[in-house]
């Protein structure tokens, strides 16, 4: 007996294509200068995204700012999202806080017309892994979107957790973000065949070797929000064994990017939204709490990204 209806096994089956295709989009959501919500420029900046071909794209999530959105700006957002990715690709919308406010943003990416739903750590306390199986369990009552659940922070499932999961009729898969690959392997073996897994760490393609090595070569990047060509050139190379050109990538751009990214909490999300100014897309700020890097930062942020940008070329060339 198939675990899942047809629907949902429809989508699990595009993203699994999506997967082994390209890297995995998480946008940067556009404000102005005041700090509202600039849906023209969103679609704009979309667009160029969306022309590389990644396997999937996913609007709203903790790179697009999710936790800054309310209600209405969110549904703003992923019917734009859905509107220009005009289903090339699948949308998987993020939603997030305590079960009762996840649904509401369920219903409206629903609404909105996303096909599926990453559900983002909860707000604030730990939990055990019985509450951590309800939670799905109850968002999943309320919806008919397939959900993949994202272990970071205070959520980290079992191996037995994962099982339960697996369940769940519309949980198709798990995106991961503690990097614990001892722990990945266990949540790998203990889930049934199709269940799809992927690579959330922060600067995912650091640790993507690492990752396939326990059966999970898909990953999300947080480079492509503002430098498509680098994160296609790391992929191609990854993807095609080119190992001397994903070194190359690793060393004179990735490990300094993540060495930058470091410097000051909320960078993670601050520096993508600067790299993707200095490339002239139309991102605008971050908003409080997050800050925009400053002047020192920016300066050698902006030398990292020429840097990487040239070195597209030479990876390219080495791998014809």
């Amino acid at each position: 007996m198939e675990r899942f209806s047809a629907e949902i096994e429809g989508v699990a089956q595009r993203l699994r294509e999506g997967m082994a295709g390209g890297v995995l989009s998480f946008p940067l959501t556009s404000f102005r200068d005041d700090g509202s919500l600039d849906l023209e420029s969103y679609r704009a900046y979309l667009t160029a995204q969306l022309f590389t071909a990644p396997g999937a794209v996913f609007p709203a999530c903790g790179t697009g700012e999710f936790s800054a959105l309310d209600e209405d700006e969110y549904r703003a957002v992923v019917e734009a999202t859905v509107e220009v990715a005009d289903g090339r690709l699948p949308v998987v919308a993020g939603i997030g806080y305590g079960w009762a406010q996840a649904l509401r943003f369920a219903r409206i990416a629903e609404e909105a017309g996303a096909d599926a739903l990453l559900v983002l750590p909860h707000y604030l306390v730990g939990a055990p892994q019985d509450g951590l199986v309800e939670q799905l369990r109850r968002i999943a009552t309320g919806t008919r979107l397939p959900l993949i659940a994202y272990q970071r922070g205070q959520v980290a499932f079992t191996a037995e957790s994962v099982r339960r999961i697996a369940e769940i009729p519309t949980v198709i898969g798990l995106k991961d973000g503690h990097s614990d690959l001892d722990r990945l392997q266990r949540l790998t073996l203990a889930a049934p065949d199709g269940f799809l897994f992927f690579n959330g760490a922060a600067t995912a393609e650091i640790q993507a070797r690492a990752y396939a090595t326990v059966g999970v070569p898909a990953y999300s990047s947080a480079v492509h929000a503002f430098a498509p060509e680098i994160a296609d050139a790391c992929f191609t190379a990854l993807r095609g064994g080119d190992d001397a050109g994903v070194n190359t990538l690793l060393r004179d751009f990735y490990v300094p990017l993540v060495e930058l990214r470091d410097r000051v909490p909320g960078y993670a999300v601050s520096l993508l939204k600067a790299a993707a100014r200095l490339r002239g897309l139309p991102v605008g700020p971050v908003r409080a709490p997050l800050t925009d890097p400053g002047p020192a930062d920016l300066a050698d942020l902006e030398k990292l990204l020429d840097d990487g940008l040239n070195l597209v070329g030479a990876v390219r060339r080495r791998a014809v």
